[in-house]
């Protein structure tokens, strides 16, 4: 397969890349850490992109893209999963709720949500996961009962990231019982302000907290609220998370640090490594090619009105490997690394990817229940 995008493509890399350089600072490890000024980083980095239309450049301009191809957004999304994420929490906004408003949204809910996720104003968490429904979404408890005109919503979510700066949560509830549980569950979009929305943190070994449980107490929803129709939300979320298991180019961190270390340790150190630790590296390299081949895939398909959710998860399940696999290679590699400022921020750098190799097993759908799905999909086609 050709990696090349054309030349619109690479113009939008080396411009996203100087802007990185000039507004990130060079240790920058991403919007959630101890230090309150990356928050501000990523915030002033989110305006930044939006005044230049390379927020979420392939949307249409009537909802603040700029008609570009889903390439540039490929793009995008690579070169900023490859510097740490500097849209913060944007990404959740930009990659599968603006895409699901897009597809499923009513007039006035896509005139009221898109335009502020564009501008990178606004930040959405996902209200999916609950304490004895992670992996098997659709057994959730979270029900919605019918209120008068409305609904009154009730019940618990929990490992939700962002909630405690989220303005809006795209909830899954149940709203009726069914012969099969991905039956009678609808999608609505809550202001996190809600009377009776409760978020409590979650600690990690992640660092400062990302991760909450959410409880819901009566809290009210409307018509206006619903995504789609009443009773088909497994549908909405099934191609959600497709958009979402793609949208996180990871294979392109692990890229760049692997690239990055022979420089960083320089010629006499990387030649002083075992000969078996750089075939691990070139191993590596790789199986980066392999996660990017894959989610091409799936995007050209997401591009030409598809969503294959065994696809996506075929993807993820490489992405996972590529993340655990690559943590271990470069934490060796990084422990060669020199004292001085740059060996320090690329040991910094590794750790950080390190951490979040471990969760990542879990995240998105844990990497068992994706090859269940992959499975089913292979099944199904046979």
């Amino acid at each position: 397969m050709d990696f090349e995008m054309g030349e619109a493509a690479a113009r939008l890399r080396g411009e996203l890349r100087r802007l990185v350089a000039a507004e990130v600072p060079a240790d920058y490890l991403g919007a959630f850490t101890d230090d309150p000024a990356d928050l501000a980083v990523a915030q002033h980095f989110c305006r930044a992109l939006a005044d230049r239309g390379l927020l979420c450049p392939a949307w249409p301009a009537e909802y603040g893209g700029r008609d570009a191809s889903v390439w540039e957004q490929t793009v995008v999304r690579e070169e900023m999963w490859a510097h740490h994420e500097p849209r913060g929490a944007q990404y959740m906004g930009v990659n599968w709720v603006g895409p699901a408003l897009m597809r499923h949204g009513t007039v006035d809910q896509r005139r009221k949500h898109l335009p502020s996720i564009a501008r990178g104003e606004v930040i959405w968490c996902q209200g999916f996961s609950e304490p004895d429904s992670g992996s098997d979404l659709a057994s959730l408890r979270t029900a919605a009962r019918p209120d008068g005109d409305g609904w009154s919503i009730s019940g618990q979510k929990i490992w939700t990231s962002y909630a405690q700066l989220a303005q809006w949560c795209f909830l899954l509830a149940r709203t009726s019982k069914a012969e099969r549980k991905q039956q009678g569950l609808t999608v609505f979009l809550l202001p996190m302000s809600s009377p009776g929305l409760e978020v409590r943190p979650i600690r990690s070994m992640l660092g400062p907290h990302h991760l909450n449980e959410v409880f819901f107490d009566g809290v009210r929803a409307t018509e206006a609220d619903v995504l789609g129709r009443v009773g088909d939300g497994w549908q909405v979320v099934r191609e959600v998370l497709a958009f979402e298991r793609v949208g996180i180019a990871r294979y392109a961190r692990c890229e760049r640090l692997l690239h990055a270390a022979p420089r960083v340790l320089g010629e006499s150190r990387w030649a002083q490594l075992v000969p078996q630790l750089r075939g691990r590296w070139s191993r590596m390299l790789v199986h980066c090619r392999r996660a990017r081949l894959l989610a091409y895939q799936v995007v050209a398909l997401q591009d030409a009105g598809q969503v294959a959710p065994g696809d996506a998860a075929a993807y993820r399940i490489a992405v996972t490997r590529l993340d655990q696999d690559s943590a271990a290679v470069l934490a060796e590699i990084a422990a060669a690394a020199p004292e001085d400022e740059p060996g320090r921020r690329y040991r910094r750098a590794v750790a950080d990817h390190w951490r979040y190799a471990q969760a990542s097993t879990v995240a998105s759908g844990s990497i068992e229940m994706q090859r269940i799905l992959l499975s089913r999909t292979l099944l199904e086609a046979a």
